[in-house]
């Protein structure tokens, strides 16, 4: 009797699965909540008065106090699990390099802006969210003045492009990752999540000059 081999084939176990879902859901979730984040803060363009409305409701109903830590948490968790596929050992770091310019395939670039971006926002995104949510309640008027400082104007022309290019190139690999985003439809939803990220830096860029140009 033939003996079937193929069950004496290592296959790849269910945790490093498990870790890539926990990679993605905590991923997509990061990327809606800086689309909400960014309309939310955007909403100083109609009036001090509207941002400090929604500021306002977030921590009278505790959102805010809540949230921020889980949010916080979910950074955390999401860098983690990113950052074992992380070449961090100059000899993982020249082979992709050199394997990336022999490829020449876009997608393996991405990837690369990704990890750059990541390790620029773990750093300033974390002294972002310690220093609002450490100076509660959040007020336009607040925002304005610590922009108007010098230091967070630069602090946030810098992360602003990180974050939206991070996001941008995430939410466009998760679909292809997953199989939302296929080969017949790949350049078309690659243009739209470029315009996408355009939208969203133009939208930032209008908030930081409407911040300075506001009283306080």
């Amino acid at each position: 009797m033939a003996i079937d081999t193929t069950i004496f084939v290592h296959s790849p176990g269910r945790i490093p699965a498990c870790l890539d879902l926990l990679q993605m859901l905590t991923g997509a979730g990061l990327v809606l909540f800086m689309w909400s984040h960014m309309v939310l803060v955007a909403s100083v363009n109609f009036g001090a008065g509207a941002m400090n409305a929604i500021a306002h409701f977030f921590e009278a109903t505790y959102m805010a106090q809540v949230g921020g830590p889980l949010i916080g948490a979910t950074f955390l968790m999401h860098f983690i699990l990113a950052a074992r596929k992380v070449p961090f050992r100059v000899e993982q770091q020249s082979a992709i390099w050199k394997h990336s310019r022999t490829l020449h395939h876009q997608d393996t670039w991405l990837w690369l802006v990704q990890v750059v971006t990541a390790m620029i926002i773990l750093i300033m995104g974390a002294i972002h969210m310690w220093t609002v949510l450490t100076d509660l309640p959040i007020t336009a008027v607040k925002s304005a003045a610590r922009i108007q400082g010098g230091f967070w104007l630069v602090f946030y022309l810098i992360l602003l492009p990180m974050v939206e290019l991070h996001v941008g190139i995430g939410f466009y690999r998760i679909g292809v990752k997953w199989g939302f985003i296929q080969r017949r439809n790949r350049k078309g939803l690659k243009k739209f999540e470029n315009i996408l990220t355009g939208i969203f830096v133009l939208i930032g860029l209008i908030t930081i000059i409407r911040f300075l140009t506001l009283s306080v």
